[in-house]
């Protein structure tokens, strides 16, 4: 959610600042901030809204130094203010946080029996008052800060900046991602790699309860125990971190885009040239010791994963739980033996995910991550990580990411039943020819794009939106909704085809448009029937289908948007593609922000 960055250089710091801040936007955030050390002295600007409005701010309020932390907060405590805009200050301490400080109530009360005021509504100024006061007490910079943090229960990302400390920050991870920097005589601090992609490849990822002590030419990490900690510096690929348009309008348009070509490269990652076989990395996975599968996601990801209980009880034939992550841990359940417990997770520091993964320890036979990043705390804490290799998505709502956990979910599924043995060696090659030709079918699917627009003028104009699916069309048709919602904010709702007459049917009337995922495959005589319960209630159709579906269905369809045929495992990650057009030229239409919308953060690091 919120970003993080700071800067112990040689440069004035604002700029930098600035500029990092400008790689963290696609986190989401309401307000933004800076402070600095200049000769001594501690200062801060902070602006609502998007970040011109602070670089605005700078050009009529210079804030000079060569220190500094800045920060982009997604509101959870407080309304998006100048008062609660982070850096939040007490006397000589400035702080940015990434989080949630549970205890917060506590802490104010008893800094209130101090005498000591507040100025904000948020949780965070609570770090800086106490830090400030143990400060008072007579404790140095380092040991006010580690006391502050010893006090705080919850999950935190912090950065702490010191009145009269030029060559200083204290950082602390405990939930919420955060990296360290290494410079030439310089050091910096950000919440991802992306942050801090243009000022250094070196990175040292804190690990879960670590606290560092940087200057500029000195880093310190001691572990949640105390100790000193000798934590690994990574050399990134900072190709890796472009955020660039490259000529599209937005990063989502880009990124849909991009898709035949991330998905090939995924393909070839784990289906290499000439192999007939799926090959997983290090020390892989056999199915043929696993009874039962539980994947546990948050949002798209965890579409990705109702779609994959598809294709591994079909294909082989193992039974699949799947579950949203903030319910999972929660109800406690069982992990019986020979179960795999499967996480999916763009980020990979999705917090409630991370939560259920680490309640899965010492229970699950093996725990396996599907991810974006791979120096992720998700992937660092799974026996086995699978790289999406879907690369940077600034896009709040995710599409080639969702289209690469799909395409590598699939080939995993097709690994299991290979062990198991529950597809003939003709099936198995069968499935994978006809994996290797899906950026092929991507790429027809995108030429489709004007028609989609056409039908999205359409639906722009419509208040509520029903998506239907059968079979594994019916988690796309949940996507396809939530896609819609995000980026355009229309009301729309999915449901499975067949429950339309148990309830949703009572929704319909000249006003509704329905959107029907249907490839001409063994359900869609079905999805034909519930067309005709729609279009009799003078419900407008829009169907997404191949050339066979289309000509057997369009006589009093409203709309239509024509797929390639493809093979039917391929099928929801090829209808993937105009769920998201669709939704993007709705956007549009409207003039919504398409790729950072209202109130939603790419990365959620809290609960």
């Amino acid at each position: 959610m919120c970003g993080i960055v700071g800067v112990l250089g040689d440069h004035e710091a604002a700029p930098i600042l600035v500029e990092a801040l400008k790689r963290l936007e696609y986190r989401g955030y309401d307000s933004a901030g800076i402070a600095t050390v200049n000769k001594g002295a501690l200062d801060r600007r902070r602006a609502v809204g998007k970040l011109v409005n602070l670089s605005d701010l700078l050009v009529h309020e210079p804030l000079p130094g060569k220190s500094g932390i800045g920060h982009t907060r997604w509101a959870t405590h407080g309304a998006p203010t100048v008062s609660n805009a982070h850096p939040h200050r007490a006397g000589s301490v400035a702080v940015v946080h990434n989080g949630i400080v549970e205890n917060y109530r506590d802490l104010r009360a008893e800094l209130a029996e101090h005498g000591i005021e507040f100025q904000t509504e948020t949780d965070t100024e609570t770090v800086a008052l106490l830090a400030e006061h143990f400060l008072r007490s007579g404790l140095d910079p380092v040991a006010a800060a580690n006391r502050a943090i010893d006090r705080l229960e919850g999950a935190f990302a912090l950065a702490f900046l010191f009145d009269g400390e030029e060559d200083l920050i204290v950082a602390a991870r405990k939930g919420s991602p955060l990296a360290i920097g290494h410079g030439d005589g310089e050091m910096f601090v950000g919440s991802d790699a992306i942050a801090l992609a243009p000022l250094t490849d070196r990175i040292t990822y804190l690990e879960e309860g670590d606290r560092a002590v940087l200057t500029r030419t000195s880093l310190e990490i001691r572990d949640a125990q105390g100790e000193l900690a000798n934590r690994e510096m990574r050399k990134i690929a900072t190709d890796r971190t472009r955020a660039d348009k490259e000529g599209h309008k937005h990063f989502m348009a880009k990124e849909i885009a991009e898709q035949p070509t991330v998905i090939a490269e995924a393909i070839r990652a784990y289906l290499p040239s000439g192999s007939d076989e799926v090959r997983l990395p290090g020390e892989g996975l056999d199915f043929g010791q696993v009874d039962r599968l539980t994947m546990v996601a948050c949002g798209t990801a965890y579409f990705a994963c109702l779609t994959a209980k598809y294709w591994f009880e079909q294909l082989a034939r193992i039974p699949v739980e799947v579950d949203i992550a903030s319910e999972f841990r929660y109800r406690e359940p069982p992990i019986p033996d020979r179960t795999v417990a499967l996480f999916v997770s763009q980020s990979g520091e999705t917090a409630d995910t991370l939560a259920a993964l680490r309640y899965c320890e010492g229970k699950a036979d093996k725990i396996v991550s599907v991810v974006n990043v791979p120096e992720s705390s998700i992937a660092r804490e799974s026996q086995l990580a699978l790289e999406i290799h879907a690369g940077v998505e600034i896009g709040v709502a995710s599409t080639k990411a969702f289209t690469c956990q799909l395409s590598v979910l699939l080939m995993l599924a097709l690994k299991a039943a290979q062990d198991r043995g529950t597809l003939t060696p003709e099936q198995i090659a069968d499935h994978l020819s006809a994996l290797r030709g899906l950026p092929a079918l991507l790429n027809a699917a995108l030429d489709q794009e004007d028609a989609i627009r056409t039908a999205a003028q359409k639906l722009s104009e419509a208040r509520d939106v029903l998506f239907l699916g059968r079979g594994a069309m019916y988690p796309l048709a949940h996507e396809g909704a939530l896609k819609l919602k995000e980026i355009s904010y229309i009301h729309a709702e999915a449901y499975a085809s067949g429950e339309l007459k148990h309830g949703p049917i009572a929704l319909i009337d000249k006003h509704m448009p329905v959107v029907v995922m249907a490839p001409r495959d063994a359900l869609f005589d079905k999805s034909i029937s519930n067309m005709q319960e729609v279009m009799a209630r003078k419900g407008k159709v829009l169907l997404i289908s191949d050339d066979d579906g289309i000509a057997e269905a369009q006589d009093g369809v409203w709309s239509t948007v024509r797929m390639p045929h493809a093979h039917p495992s391929l099928t929801p990650i090829l209808y993937a593609v105009p769920a998201q057009l669709l939704a993007y030229h709705t956007a549009v239409a409207k003039g919504t922000d398409v790729d950072q919308p209202r109130n939603l953060a790419k990365s959620v690091t809290v609960e």
